[in-house]
């Protein structure tokens, strides 16, 4: 496979994988990794302002290459001007909370490698509810952003396949 792209854009509700996959693309590339979620939150949790993320997301969009993960779905529109290719990982609901379940027990206490220092990872009613209801709120809007963009994407219905299409890069 041909695989020329230097600003890749890895979208999916939470729970789906973005930041791993991200991480494990940017090593076979060898291309940076920027999580949307570094941007976003300050230590325990705090969020910065919009104009702050803003400010933090056009320095990383006006890099060379970078391979970016996160939905931050007030961003998208933005973000395509810059990507090359998007992965969108369409993954079930029950797929989606059994992957933040998962996480929340491997890093239990802990903060994750794609999250800011001092979030200790954590699964609170309000993601859950975001997570259900990300079918029916978030990803028709994506999906009809992402569909009328004039950049490459690929969509990815199972993790197995996401493994495979990572391998035959």
């Amino acid at each position: 496979m041909n695989f020329n792209y230097k600003k890749i854009l890895i979208i999916g509700c939470g729970g789906a994988g973005k930041s791993t996959l991200a991480a494990a693309l940017g090593k076979k590339l060898d291309l940076p990794v920027v999580h949307l979620d570094k941007l976003w939150w300050k230590p325990n949790w705090q969020n910065r302002t919009e104009d702050e993320f803003d400010t933090l997301l056009n320095i990383e969009l006006n890099k060379p290459c970078w391979i970016m993960d996160g939905n931050y779905s007030r961003t998208f529109g933005r973000r395509l001007e810059f990507a090359d290719m998007c992965i969108f990982l369409d993954y079930t609901v029950d797929v989606c909370i059994k992957g933040v379940r998962d996480r929340v027990k491997i890093f239990n206490g802990k903060t994750r490698p794609d999250m800011t220092d001092g979030c200790i990872e954590r699964i609170d009613e309000e993601f859950e509810e975001w997570i259900i209801n990300f079918q029916d709120n978030t990803r028709p809007k994506m999906l009809s952003l992402l569909q009328a963009s004039a950049i490459d994407y690929k969509i990815i219905k199972t993790r197995e396949n996401a493994d495979k299409w990572l391998n035959n890069i």
